[in-house]
């Protein structure tokens, strides 16, 4: 019978076990720690800002390739402008409003709904931000989601569209949220 080791060499053993077991339970696959998000992750309600994306890739062996942001339609930001990536391909999808509103004492229809950015590519290990010019951001709420869609070369893709919950933890795949703050002034 042989010796069983002690000390380091067992505690290592028991921990590399230990997480073998995690694994497991979890069907292996651990939830990704990072995720699309907004910055800055706050601003001003009814206010102009300029939202940048930030997307990293979190596969290894693919690249991203496409990165598609929902806009609200049901508190619209009617002006959306985005800023050219080099390398990347920008389309701007708009939606009919059921109901026009007014901004600035004129109605307005019709507004941006999905920026989406292809062409690019996003390797593994970096991330790329994509960034709009967006407002006047929603009066009422006290936050704004923006589901994205981030779409690998292998064809995987990643929805982030789960909305976080105030005192809950935190989703397997969250939305990026703008916090609105009181206007300035």
């Amino acid at each position: 019978m042989g010796k069983r080791p002690s000390g380091p060499r067992r505690r290592g053993r028991s921990l590399l076990a230990a997480g073998a077991i995690v694994v497991a339970a979890l069907g292996g696959s651990v939830p990704a720690g990072a995720h699309v998000s907004v910055h800055p992750e706050r601003a001003p309600r009814g206010s102009f800002s300029i939202l940048s994306f930030s997307v990293p890739n979190e596969r290894p062996g693919a690249s991203t390739v496409s990165v598609e942001i929902a806009l609200p339609t049901d508190r619209p930001i009617t002006s959306v402008s985005a800023q050219p990536v080099p390398g990347w391909t920008t389309t701007i999808e708009r939606t009919a409003l059921d109901t026009p509103v007014t901004v600035h004492g004129r109605p307005v229809s019709d507004v941006v709904s999905r920026v989406v950015w292809s062409g690019g590519a996003i390797r593994p290990g970096e991330f790329q931000q994509f960034t709009v010019s967006a407002g006047p951001l929603p009066t009422r709420g006290r936050t704004v989601a923006f589901e994205a869609l981030q779409t690998y070369s292998s064809g995987e893709v990643v929805r982030w569209v789960e909305i976080p919950k105030r005192g809950a933890p935190e989703p397997r795949f969250p939305a990026a949220v703008l916090t609105l703050t009181p206007p300035k002034g």
